[in-house]
C-alpha cells in the first residue's frame, strides 16, 4: 500500500512537472512582446498607450486575483485536477482569441478574461501539495519551480524569435496549441481520488470561514506578504524592460529577441537553482533560505539600475534569477508547513490572488516610476522591495516544527 502510495504522488509530480513547463512555455511567448503588440494595435479610444501597455499586464492579474480563491475553493470540494484542466483547456481558447484583436482596448478585456479562467501555476501548486507527502514539498515545489523556469526560460526567446520572424499574431496560435497539449496530458495522465482529502469540508462551511481559518494560522499571513513584496518585484519592471533595453542596444531591430533572452536566461537561472535551493530549505530552514536570497536579489536589481550596456543586464538578470530561484519554492513550502491537510485548494488559491494581486499593482507602478523617475528608477524600487522581504523573513515568520499532522488542527466550528 505504501509502495502503492509512493509511485501515485511520483507519477502525479512527473506528469504535473511537464505539463507545468509547457503550459510555463504558452504562456511566457508573449512577454518579450506585448507592450509593443500594444503599440502596434493602437488605440480606438484616444487611451495611452503606456497607460494601455500596463493595463495588458495588470488586467490579467486583477481579475486572476479575484478568481483565485473561489476556483481555489472549489478545487477542494469538487477535485483539483479539474481545476487544473479548467486553467489549461480555457487559457487555450482565451489566448486564441487573442491573435484576431483589432485594438489595443480588445487585448485588455481578452487578458481580464484570462485572468478569469486560467491560474495554472495556483491550480499546480495545490494537486502537488495535495499529493505529496509534507517531509518533501521543498522539493515538489522546487521541482514545479524548475519546470516552470524552463518554460520561462525558452517561452520568451520562442516567442521573441517568432514575432521576429512570422509576426504578433503567430506567437498566439502556438501558445493556444501548446495549452491543449498541457491540458490532455493532465486529463489522461493524473489519476486523482474521487473525493478530496478534506473530507470533513461540508457545503455548510462557508468560503468566508474557511479563508478565515486559514489566515488566522501562525505564520501565514507574514508568509502570504512575503509572496505579495516578491511577486512584486519579480514583475514591476517587465513592462518598461523592452523600451529600456532599446536604449541599451545599437541595432532596434533585435529588440525583441534579446528582450526574450533576457527574460529566458533570468528563469533559466531560476531553474537552476530551484531544486538544490528547495531541498536545502527542507534541511536547514526555509527561512533561511528567504534571508539570504532577499538580501540578494536586492543588491542585483540595484546593480541592474546603472547597466549601460545589454550584456550587463543580461547576466545581472542571471543572477537575480538565482536569488528566486530559492523565494518561491520556500514560500509555496511554508505556506504547506503552515496549514493543515485537506485545505490545499483554498490556500493555493488564496496564494495565487495574492500573487495575481501583486501583478496588477506591481506593473502600473513600474510604468509610473519609470515615467516619472525614468526607467532605471523602476529596478530601483524592486531592490527596495527585496530588502523589505528580507526584513519579514528575519523578524516576522514563525519557526517551522516538522512536518503539520491534521490532528493539530481543531475542527471547524459548525
Amino acid at each position: 500500500m505504501a509502495k502503492s502510495a509512493h509511485s501515485t504522488w511520483q507519477r502525479t509530480l512527473r506528469i504535473m512537472f511537464v505539463a507545468q513547463l509547457i503550459t510555463a512555455v504558452g504562456f511566457s511567448v508573449m512577454f518579450p512582446f506585448l507592450p509593443l503588440y500594444v503599440k502596434d494595435l493602437g488605440s480606438s479610444t484616444g487611451l495611452s498607450l503606456d497607460l494601455l501597455a500596463g493595463l495588458v499586464f495588470s488586467s490579467q492579474a486583477f481579475t486572476m486575483m479575484l478568481a483565485s480563491p473561489v476556483w481555489g475553493t472549489l478545487a477542494d470540494r469538487y477535485g483539483r485536477k479539474l481545476m487544473v484542466e479548467r486553467a489549461m483547456f480555457g487559457g487555450a481558447l482565451v489566448l486564441l482569441a487573442m491573435a484576431f484583436v483589432r485594438t489595443a482596448e480588445e487585448l485588455v478585456l481578452l487578458r481580464a478574461l484570462q485572468g478569469l479562467v486560467t491560474g495554472t501555476i495556483g491550480a499546480a501548486n495545490a494537486l502537488v501539495a495535495a499529493t505529496v507527502p509534507r517531509e518533501r514539498t521543498g522539493y515538489a515545489m522546487g521541482l514545479l519551480q524548475v519546470a516552470l523556469g524552463a518554460g520561462v526560460a525558452l517561452g520568451p526567446l520562442l516567442g521573441g524569435v517568432v514575432a521576429d520572424r512570422y509576426g504578433y499574431r503567430t506567437a498566439f496560435y502556438l501558445t493556444s496549441v501548446l495549452l491543449l497539449v498541457a491540458g490532455f496530458m493532465v486529463l489522461f495522465g493524473v489519476k486523482e481520488a474521487a473525493r478530496p482529502v478534506r473530507a470533513e469540508t461540508s457545503a455548510t462551511a462557508s468560503v468566508a470561514r474557511r479563508w478565515r481559518s486559514i489566515l488566522a494560522a501562525p505564520g501565514v499571513m507574514v508568509t502570504y506578504l512575503l509572496r505579495f513584496v516578491n511577486q512584486s518585484g519579480r514583475v514591476m519592471f517587465l513592462p518598461v524592460l523592452p523600451l529600456f533595453i532599446e536604449q541599451l542596444m545599437a541595432d532596434a531591430a533585435v529588440t525583441n529577441t534579446f528582450t526574450g533572452l533576457v527574460i529566458g536566461v533570468a528563469a533559466a537561472s531560476t531553474t537552476v537553482s530551484a531544486v538544490f535551493l528547495g531541498r536545502l530549505g527542507d534541511r536547514i530552514g526555509h527561512a533561511h533560505i528567504l534571508l539570504v536570497c532577499s538580501l540578494a536579489s536586492a543588491l542585483f536589481y540595484l546593480l541592474q539600475s546603472l547597466v549601460t550596456r545589454g550584456w550587463q543586464l543580461l547576466a545581472l538578470q542571471a543572477l537575480a534569477g538565482v536569488a528566486v530561484g530559492g523565494l518561491v519554492p520556500a514560500i509555496s513550502a511554508l505556506l504547506a508547513h503552515y496549514t493543515p491537510p485537506g485545505d490545499e485548494g483554498a490556500v493555493y488559491g488564496l496564494d495565487n490572488s495574492i500573487n495575481s494581486g501583486a501583478r496588477a499593482l506591481a506593473p502600473m507602478l513600474g510604468v509610473s516610476v519609470g515615467a516619472l523617475l525614468g526607467l532605471r528608477a523602476t529596478f530601483v524600487l524592486a531592490a527596495v522591495l527585496y530588502v523589505l522581504a528580507a526584513a519579514v523573513a528575519q523578524w516576522g515568520l514563525k519557526p517551522v516544527s516538522p512536518p503539520i499532522s491534521k490532528r493539530d488542527f481543531p475542527a471547524p466550528r459548525a
